[in-house]
């Protein structure tokens, strides 16, 4: 078994979540998180004052997947979320339901 950890931004979740739904899987987690990177953030005005925004909002996806839907799943979820994605692959050792 795989687990892959993606990061993508908020609003394509749900065309992510629908394509990986087609392909067969079923179960995602998903935190939102925040992040610094190529975007390199914004600035804002508050009360009069302006302040930079550096860590953005993402959308972080853990998926435990068989080996065998490795391939799909990436291609899957890169091409759902182009130019803002984080992909990291880890072997599972043993998964079980709690």
């Amino acid at each position: 078994m795989k687990k892959v950890e993606a990061i993508i931004k908020p609003f394509k979740l749900d065309e992510v979540k629908d394509k990986l739904t087609e392909i067969g899987v079923h179960g995602v987690t998903v935190t939102d998180v925040k992040g610094f990177g190529r975007q390199k953030g914004h600035t804002e005005l508050y009360r009069g004052a302006e302040y930079v925004v550096d860590f953005l909002p993402k959308a972080k996806l853990e998926i435990a997947i068989p080996d065998t839907k490795l391939e799909e799943v990436l291609e899957a979820i890169s091409k759902m979320s182009v130019m803002d994605l984080v992909e990291l692959i880890s072997e599972m050792e043993e998964k079980f339901d709690v």
